[in-house]
């Protein structure tokens, strides 16, 4: 499971900087689900082979009683509270204020690792001004530059010191086929995730309430099916209403990330009474984006007449056009209806994800592909396919060497795409398609 870090701070300290320094990006995943700000937002980092989520928030002020400051605040809780570290940024310039102490008080409290971010401190590893945050009582000030990259690696490496080990390590080099699939149910809240895992189970093992967000941790069942084991997952988690915190969040988009980046095959559940949300698109974006196999489940498709089946199927083509090769399956977890075809789609995606592809195939389908439809030429260049193989799977990844394939557009690759998706069988996972030119010797010469 990926650690996740939370950036925390009054505003203009840095932390989007930091953040951006971190992702290496400034695509940032936009969390826009109902009731979390615009200010927060998820992305993906590595450092090395080690991989993590890290978090934004907006500008913290603990003691905010109203207005748009006091959601905010809210949203820095539930990022704190989903966060395996913390890390306080502060402006070393702009030195100490009220709300920074505000701010160390209330992560002194919240039982998590904490670090002290000095940012802006560019040239200023030994200054004096890094004395007085000293008095936050965090911990040793940690003196970096967001803007300029320094410090930066050597906190991220703080940061994640405590959540890798060889243990990790040693999980890592076990065959595929010896661990269970990882199936992660994942939906917007109240759609059935946990009644759909107790159908599976027989048995009221997760708790369904008639609440959106009953499930914050991300729960793991172990279940056999067939003589197959299953890792369930299911992703909202769980949480007794007497233990939700009332200043957070009861949907957990944190947890969601993590399974569905830990997953073999995602389980995207749509409620077929409500159509599908934002919210859904951007849960199917991040399955698309991590390369996970996915099956789309309508759920509750037995409460909708035959127009509103019939709006429902034009909203699905519409909005989640890029899942075209997911198959889509309709359900109802309460009445056990549609399991076994669900089965069927689920177990078809996974073995698509890990099919081998066989090299002498590959390549005589290109240059098949090639014959019935050559590449656009682009100005005097021609590009040529050589041969194929696969780069790698879950997703499967075909990696086809040639020359001045750089010129190969996006429709030309969708091209290709379906070709290989057809004589392969592939259904319910992404494929991806990686071009790699030879090296023309004559690039550097004067024309």
């Amino acid at each position: 499971m990926k650690p996740v870090i939370a950036l925390v701070g009054r505003p203009n300290v840095g932390k989007s900087t930091l953040f951006n320094r971190f992702t290496k990006s400034r695509d940032a995943i936009v969390a826009d689900f109902a009731g979390l700000t615009r200010d927060r937002h998820y992305g993906d980092g590595r450092l090395g082979k080690r991989e993590y989520i890290v978090i934004d928030t907006g500008g913290f002020e603990p003691t905010a009683e109203t207005g748009i400051v006091k959601e905010m605040a809210k949203q820095t809780r539930q990022a704190v509270a989903e966060a395996d570290a913390v890390i306080f940024v502060v402006d070393v310039r702009g030195g100490l204020s009220a709300q920074d102490h505000d701010i160390a008080r209330y992560l002194r409290t919240a039982g998590k690792k904490v670090l002290l971010a000095v940012n802006k401190a560019e040239g200023m590893r030994d200054s004096p001004m890094l004395a007085e945050f000293h008095e936050l009582g965090i911990g040793e000030p940690i003196p970096v530059s967001a803007a300029h990259g320094q410090g930066v690696r050597s906190l991220l490496e703080l940061a994640l010191a405590d959540f890798f080990d060889d243990e990790d390590e040693a999980e890592d080099e076990t065959p595929e086929e010896e661990r269970p699939i990882r199936l992660a149910v994942a939906g917007r809240p109240n759609v059935g995730k946990s009644t759909l895992i107790n159908a599976w189970l027989g048995e009221e093992r997760l708790v369904a309430f008639d609440m959106p967000g009953t499930t914050r941790d991300a729960i793991r069942v172990p279940f056999e099916r067939q003589g197959q084991r299953f890792e369930l997952i299911d992703t909202a988690g769980l949480r007794r209403k007497g233990k939700v915190f009332e200043a957070i969040e009861k949907f957990s988009v944190v947890k969601t990330l993590q399974a569905i980046a830990d997953a073999n095959v995602v389980l995207l559940l749509l409620d077929a009474t409500q159509g599908v949300s934002d919210q859904d698109a951007h849960i199917a974006g991040y399955i698309l984006e991590s390369g996970r196999a996915v099956v789309v489940a309508i759920n509750k498709w037995d409460a909708i007449d035959s127009y509103q089946r019939q709006m429902l199927e034009r909203s699905i083509e519409a909005r989640l056009s890029f899942l075209k090769f997911a198959p889509i399956v309709h359900i109802s977890a309460l009445k056990r209806q549609g399991l076994g075809p669900l089965w069927k789609a689920l177990g078809e995606a996974y073995g698509s994800a890990f099919k081998k592809l066989s090299t002498p195939v590959l390549t005589r389908l290109i240059h098949d592909a090639a014959q019935h439809q050559a590449p656009k030429r682009s100005g005097s260049f021609r590009p040529k396919m050589r041969y194929a193989h696969q780069g790698g799977m879950n997703p499967p990844i075909v990696v086809i060497h040639g020359n001045s394939l750089d010129h190969i557009d996006d429709s030309y690759k969708r091209y290709l795409e379906a070709r290989i998706r057809a004589h392969f069988g592939l259904t319910g996972t992404p494929l991806r398609i990686e071009m790699r030119s030879a090296d023309n010797p004559f690039d550097d010469r004067e024309r």
